[in-house]
C-alpha cells in the first residue's frame, strides 16, 4: 500500500507554506523555481556555502515532491551550466526510447494509436535520465553529496508540504485517469478526491525512495529493486479492477535502466544585441530554434523601435524557425542534425528575407535549405514541465528544465516508491522516416529551452539565466522573453509578467486573453495576425547580473499561481563572519 496521507488544515506553526515573492534582489546568490518550497531549499544550500549546483539538485528533488505532476526522478531533462572561470556546458538527461521500441510501436493494426491512449499507459514511458544527470553534474561541479542535498526533499515528503490551489487544479484536472490507476490514487487522490488548498499532502514511499537514493547512490534508481518495481509497473500497470481505460503495457527492461547514460552535449550558441545567447543543443530543439528567431530577427534592418514592429517579427522569426526544427531537429546520436547551418547568421538573412511588413498569411511556412534531411514533423508535447534558475556569488549560473511532459505524466505511479512515470515517447513521430521517428535507445525531440545569456568578453560574464516550461511553446517564451528585455527595454520581472503571444509555424497565433486587450493586438491585426485565445503561456523562471555582484531573480507573478524568487543579500561582516539575509522584494 501506498504510504501517503492527507492531513487536515494545520495549526500556522505546524504547517506554514513558506511566502512566495516573484521578485528579489541580493548579491550573495539568488533562486527562482515555480515554488517556494524549492526556492528556499535552493537558497539554503547557497546560505550554507553550497555552489549553484548543489542548490539546483536540492531544490529539483524538492520540486519533485511539491510539483510531481511536472518533473520527478521519473523523467529527465536538460543543464545549461556558466562556470564560475566562463566556460558553458550541457548536460543531455533526456529519456531514451527501450530496446524494443521501434518506429511502429505506437501503431496496431496498421492504425496509429490514438494520442490519450498514448499517453495513459506503460506504452509511453521513456528510460528516465533525471537522476543520471543530477549525479554527472555534481561529480564534475558539485561540492555537496547528493546523500545531503536530497535531505531538504525527504523531510518535505516525509512531514508533508500545503497544499495550494495549482496543485489542486492540476489533481482535479486527471483525476479520472489517476482514479484508474491503484498507486496513484493512493498517492494523490487520498479519500478519493482530490487533495484541497490548505490541507498538508504527505508522500512517504517518496521519501522512503529518496531515502534509498540517498544512502545508496543514483544506482539503486536504476539497478535492484527499485529499478524492478519500476519494469513492473511499466510492463504491467497498476490498473485497478473495474476499469474500463485500455491501458497498454510498455516495453521498458531492466537492461534499459542499468544502460542509461546521461551526456555532456555542445551548447548552442548565437551573438544577438551584441551578447552570447547559449542554449541546449539536440535533442533539444530549443538552442537552435530560439537562436536562429535571434539570428533572423537581428537581420532585419533597421531595428525596431516599437512594440508592434518588434512582435511583428517576433512572430514571423518563430514561424521561420519552427519550419526548420521540424524538418531538421532529432536525436544527433541517430541523425545529421545541421546545427552549424541552422545557427549560422547567413543562412538567417536569407531566412529573414522573407519577412515583409505584414503577415504571411501562408502559413505554415516552407524550411530552409540546410541539409539533406526531408519530411516535417508534427510531434505532440505536452505542456507541463519545470524550470529553475540559480546563481551563486562565485558566478555559477544554472538554468535547468526538467519533466515527465503531460500534466501528471504517464498517470502511473510506481507502486510503493511514490514518483510518477513520464510519458515522452508520445515525443516521437507516428510514421518512420523521420529526423523524430523513434529507434531503440532513441532520445525524442523536445522543446526545453534552458538559456544563459553572457557578454562578449573572454570570461563571459553572466548577463543573464531564462528558461519555462511549456511543451512546444517554452522556445517563444524563452524568446519573447528575450525580446522583451532587450528590444523593448523591459526589466527582467516586467519581460517575465508580460502577455505572452506564440506561434509555432501555424496561421494564427495563440495569445493570452490580457495581451488582447493591448493596442499592439489591434495593430497586429492590422498587419495580418490573427489570434488565438488561450488561458496562458510558459511559466518562467530568471535571473540577471548587473554591477558590483547584484542579480535579480524573478518567477511568474501570477501564471500556474505564481512562482518564487528569493536572492540574498549580503550585510557586511558581523564578528568577522559575513552575515547573509534571504530576502524577497517585501521580505517574502
Amino acid at each position: 500500500m501506498a504510504a501517503t496521507a492527507i492531513a487536515p488544515p494545520a495549526a500556522p506553526a505546524k504547517a506554514k507554506r513558506p511566502p512566495a515573492v516573484p521578485t528579489a534582489t541580493g548579491s550573495g546568490g539568488a533562486a527562482a523555481t515555480v515554488d517556494p518550497y524549492a526556492t528556499k531549499a535552493a537558497i539554503d544550500v547557497l546560505r550554507r556555502k553550497g555552489n549553484a549546483i548543489d542548490a539546483t539538485i536540492a531544490a529539483a528533488a524538492v520540486l519533485g515532491v511539491v510539483e510531481p505532476y511536472s518533473g520527478g526522478i521519473g523523467g529527465g531533462g536538460f543543464f545549461v551550466i556558466r562556470t564560475a572561470d566562463g566556460k558553458v556546458t550541457t548536460i543531455d538527461g533526456r529519456e531514451f526510447a527501450p530496446a524494443a521500441f521501434r518506429a511502429d510501436s505506437f501503431k496496431e493494426n496498421g492504425q496509429t494509436i490514438p494520442f490519450d491512449q498514448r499517453v495513459t499507459s506503460g506504452l509511453g514511458v521513456g528510460v528516465p535520465g533525471t537522476l543520471r544527470s543530477w549525479e554527472l553534474a555534481l561529480k564534475r561541479y558539485g561540492s555537496r553529496s547528493l546523500r545531503r542535498l536530497m535531505q531538504p526533499a525527504i523531510r518535505i515528503a516525509q512531514s508533508g508540504f500545503v497544499v495550494d490551489p495549482t496543485f489542486t487544479a492540476q489533481t482535479e484536472a486527471n483525476q479520472a485517469r489517476f482514479a484508474d490507476f491503484t498507486s496513484t490514487s493512493e498517492t494523490y487522490l487520498p479519500g478519493g478526491q482530490a487533495p484541497q488548498p490548505g490541507t498538508v499532502l504527505r508522500n512517504r514511499d517518496l521519501a522512503k525512495t529518496y531515502r534509498t537514493i540517498a544512502q545508496k547512490g543514483v544506482d539503486a534508481f536504476y539497478e535492484g529493486p527499485i529499478a524492478r518495481d519500476i519494469v513492473a509497473a511499466v510492463r504491467n500497470p497498476p490498473v485497478r479492477e473495474g476499469s474500463t481505460r485500455n491501458v497498454r503495457p510498455g516495453l521498458m527492461t531492466a537492461d534499459d535502466l542499468e544502460d542509461y547514460v546521461a551526456k555532456w552535449r555542445d551548447p548552442t550558441r548565437v551573438t544577438f544585441r551584441g551578447l552570447r545567447v547559449w542554449g541546449m543543443g539536440p535533442p533539444s530543439s530549443g538552442g537552435t530554434t530560439v537562436g536562429e528567431a535571434l539570428n533572423i530577427i537581428e537581420a532585419k534592418e533597421p531595428r525596431a523601435t516599437d512594440a508592434t514592429t518588434a512582435l511583428h517579427r517576433y512572430i514571423e522569426a518563430s514561424k521561420l524557425a519552427y519550419a526548420d526544427r521540424a524538418k531538421y531537429l532529432g536525436d544527433p546520436d541517430f541523425v545529421s542534425v545541421p546545427v552549424e547551418c541552422l545557427l549560422s547568421q547567413r543562412f538567417a538573412d536569407g531566412r529573414a528575407a522573407s519577412i515583409s511588413d505584414t503577415a504571411v498569411m501562408t502559413a505554415p511556412v516552407r524550411a530552409g535549405d540546410c541539409d539533406t534531411q526531408s519530411g516535417a514533423s508534427a510531434a505532440a508535447e505536452g505542456p507541463s514541465t519545470t524550470h529553475l534558475t540559480v546563481a551563486d556569488r562565485k558566478g555559477n549560473v544554472v538554468s535547468y528544465t526538467f519533466t515527465i511532459e503531460q500534466t501528471g505524466g504517464s498517470g502511473i505511479v510506481v507502486p510503493d516508491r511514490g514518483f510518477l512515470l513520464n510519458n515522452e515517447l508520445t515525443d516521437f513521430e507516428t510514421e518512420p522516416g523521420l529526423p523524430n521517428s523513434a529507434a531503440p535507445r532513441k532520445r525524442p525531440r523536445s522543446s526545453m529551452s534552458p538559456t544563459i545569456v553572457t557578454d562578449a568578453s573572454t570570461a563571459n560574464r553572466p548577463v543573464l539565466g531564462v528558461g519555462s516550461p511549456g511543451g512546444a511553446t517554452i522556445i517563444t517564451t524563452v524568446l519573447q522573453i528575450l525580446v522583451n528585455r532587450y528590444d523593448l527595454g523591459m526589466t527582467l520581472p516586467e519581460a517575465i509578467a508580460a502577455p505572452r503571444i506564440s506561434n509555432r509555424n501555424g496561421p494564427r497565433t495563440d495569445a493570452e486573453p490580457a495581451f488582447l486587450q493591448t493596442p499592439e493586438a489591434a495593430a497586429l491585426q492590422q498587419l495580418g495576425h490573427q489570434f488565438n485565445q488561450v488561458a496562458e503561456i510558459g511559466a518562467a523562471t530568471g535571473i540577471e547580473f548587473g554591477s558590483g555582484g547584484r542579480m535579480i531573480a524573478a518567477a511568474e507573478p501570477a501564471r500556474r499561481g505564481g512562482g518564487s524568487a528569493m536572492a540574498i543579500k549580503r550585510k557586511g561582516r558581523a564578528k568577522g563572519h559575513d552575515k547573509d539575509e534571504a530576502r524577497g522584494r517585501n521580505r517574502g
